[in-house]
């Protein structure tokens, strides 16, 4: 069993910066750790994720060059710090865990999600 918290969300304007924060507990070993991100009348979609197997990431097109991801590994925490942020950004976002940070119906565990807004 996994656990994700996830903290950080807010309200911006465009242009600006938010660092979501994911704590992770319980046996995550060799899953992604990841986001996704789910906006009013849309399908969630894969942000940003890292395969705790190789460190390799993926980033989505839309986020890329703009979000970066980071691991605090002694404190089990995800971070996604997002720069240059678009009214097309906003959504609520989820951290996940599983085989998969790309394909929803392969991530195994679910945060809560933490909304993030981006005001024109």
């Amino acid at each position: 069993q996994v656990q994700l918290v996830e903290s950080g969300g807010g309200s911006v304007q465009a242009g600006g910066s938010l660092r979501l924060s994911c704590v992770a507990s319980g046996r995550y070993g060799g899953y992604c750790i990841g986001w996704f991100r789910q906006a009013p009348g849309k399908e969630r979609e894969g942000v940003a994720g890292l395969y705790t197997v190789n460190n390799s990431t993926y980033y989505a097109d839309s986020v890329k060059g703009r979000f970066t991801l980071s691991r605090d590994k002694a404190k089990n925490t995800m971070y996604l710090q997002m720069n240059n942020l678009k009214p097309e950004d906003t959504a609520m976002y989820y951290c996940t865990a599983g085989p998969s940070c790309r394909t929803q119906a392969l991530v195994s565990y679910w945060g809560q999600g933490t909304q993030v807004t981006v005001s024109s």
